[in-house]
């Protein structure tokens, strides 16, 4: 099963409440009680963040952290990049030479296209969007395709067309 950890899910969250309100400093006691995360779990996945550049933090006494860029600019892949590392289906999905039998495989280059496949995917969705800021726009033919096939469990069949 491929899944995130529950640290990038609060992660997630976080930057949620930043990005509703994203000229407001927040402590992270504040987000702690506005998102009911427990204020340590808060404090280490702000400075993860911060790490990576997706938060900035002020000190003194009307500090806090704020989006360190608008939430628009703040892809579900960079998140996942901050907090897990990119995304790899496989080990040989991610770089060529990870992998003891790459050599004789059948199968890596396929998923290689779908690891490419999941991160643009991941790339094309925002924080914005994540945080119900901005609607993600789903082709309608394609998202009832997609509830049909979850609803009935039955695999979905791809076309070559």
């Amino acid at each position: 099963m491929v899944r995130i950890s529950r640290l990038t899910d609060y992660a997630t969250v976080l930057l949620a409440v930043l990005a509703a309100q994203p000229e407001r400093v927040q402590t992270a006691t504040a987000l702690a009680e506005q998102t009911h995360i427990a204020a340590p779990t808060v404090s280490k996945l702000l400075k993860q963040l911060q790490r990576a550049g997706l938060v900035s933090s002020t000190r003194g006494l009307h500090g806090g952290y704020q989006l360190s860029r608008p939430a628009i600019e703040i892809s579900a892949a960079t998140i996942l990049d901050a907090l897990e590392g990119p995304v790899a289906l496989t080990d040989c999905s991610v770089a060529h030479g990870q992998c003891d039998i790459e050599g004789t495989c059948r199968v890596g280059h396929v998923w290689q296209r779908l690891n490419l496949a999941i991160r643009r995917s991941l790339f094309d969705v925002n924080l914005a969007q994540l945080a119900g800021l901005d609607p993600i726009q789903v082709p309608l033919p394609a998202l009832e395709r997609d509830v049909k096939a979850a609803v009935s469990r039955t695999p979905m069949r791809l076309s070559n067309a």
